[in-house]
């Protein structure tokens, strides 16, 4: 089976891992530190806050901002449920603005209407989440443009995204959000086994989300606070929040994937370009790449006519062809909620036809090959 996703671990990384084991330290010691200011030195962002996962970044994303009960989020219905599901977390209420049936990714003309009629009914979202779907930035400066407008605060989740730019500059610079979040799973662009990362220009959103990610605990006090207490195992705890924390062995594996992200980037960028290339004549139609991004190419995405069989004979023949996304307001429990198929019609045309191609480091001519072949005999 050629799979749609692989890590590519190399000597290199397993080398960095053994060194932590054989340290003092498997947690809470300097390879997490070292792992948030070399990604935030990549993206060119002020501060990076490591956590064990990208929902656990989205859920302390959305704490520091605030987002409560009587609060309302919108982001993608085209993502992984974790986008909208750490709205719920916090007690907001969710909501989502439809796709760009080109790019996949959140329509800015779409999001417009529904900023126009939502401040007519007084019900402006607190929060709004673009997601970089497949690798390729959303248009975040017009976005930007929107939140000075209506007043919103804006996180990127990035979860597809890290290595990719806008604009000319990194995704997770924070230009035009106030917080870009990364993902490291196992499936992503590089990994830390599981892992995700928080990225701010804001001190004080940073230090927030520090406190989220262990339990509301701060050890960053004057010695002299509280009567004179200035003993090194004092702590406090000065907020409800969670053990999200990162093991330096994640953050070492991560340190070592770092050195090598622009050269998983430009062999993902060469697998795209050769499955554009080769599809630009076929009866499939691509994600269309708008001329502001340079992608990181997480997923190459196609929309074929009848997924469901072309979908069961690729797999057939070994090809481990996947699909990205199930909307999310179409899940039972958001049915539950009050959402309904009919209510983004965007989103669910695509994904009546969506099917995501193998695409990763490690995957070969050959098996390309083997791919590109077998799309054109089920597709034709």
């Amino acid at each position: 089976m050629i799979p749609y996703a692989r890590q590519n671990i190399s000597q290199s990384d397993i080398d960095a891992v053994i060194a932590v084991l054989k340290s003092d330290f498997l947690t809470q010691g300097p390879a997490v530190p070292a792992f948030e200011q070399a990604v935030a030195e990549y993206c060119r962002a002020k501060h990076g806050v490591a956590v064990n996962s990208a929902t656990s970044a989205l859920h302390v994303a959305y704490l520091a901002l605030g987002l409560g009960p009587g609060d309302i989020l919108w982001t993608s219905p085209n993502t992984f449920v974790a986008s909208a599901n750490c709205g719920l977390y916090c007690g907001a209420k969710v909501d989502f603005v439809d796709i760009d049936p080109e790019t996949l990714n959140m329509s800015v003309s779409a999001l417009q209407e529904k900023l126009e009629l939502a401040e007519i009914r007084g019900c402006l979202p607190k929060v709004v989440v673009p997601v970089h779907f497949a690798g390729q930035s959303c248009q975040m400066r017009e976005i930007k443009m929107l939140s000075q407008r209506y007043g919103f605060k804006i996180i990127e989740d990035a979860s597809h995204a890290i290595g990719g730019k806008y604009l000319g500059k990194p995704v997770g610079c924070c230009e035009y959000s106030d917080i870009t979040v990364f993902s490291f799973h196992a499936v992503k662009i590089m990994t830390t086994g599981e892992g995700g990362m928080a990225m701010t220009n804001d001190l004080a959103l940073a230090e927030k989300m520090q406190l989220f990610r262990s339990h509301g605990i701060t050890r960053d006090f004057p010695p002299l606070k509280k009567g004179g207490r200035g003993d090194l195992w004092y702590y406090e705890q000065i907020t409800l929040g969670h053990n999200y924390r990162m093991t330096d062995i994640q953050a070492a594996l991560g340190l070592s994937q770092l050195k090598r992200l622009d050269e998983f980037v430009a062999c993902r960028r060469r697998l795209a370009t050769r499955y554009t290339k080769e599809f630009k004549e076929a009866s499939v139609k691509m994600q269309c790449q708008h001329e502001n991004t340079d992608p990181a190419w997480h997923l190459y995405v196609i929309r074929v006519r009848e997924r469901d069989r072309v979908f069961a004979a690729l797999r057939e023949k070994g090809i481990g062809v996947n699909v990205h996304y199930i909307p999310v307001h179409t899940q039972p429990y958001y049915q539950k909620l009050g959402f309904k198929w009919g209510n983004f019609p965007q989103a669910e045309s695509y994904y009546q036809e969506a099917m995501t191609l193998p695409l990763y480091v490690g995957l070969n001519e050959e098996q390309q090959e083997s791919v590109i072949a077998n799309c054109r005999d089920y597709t034709s």
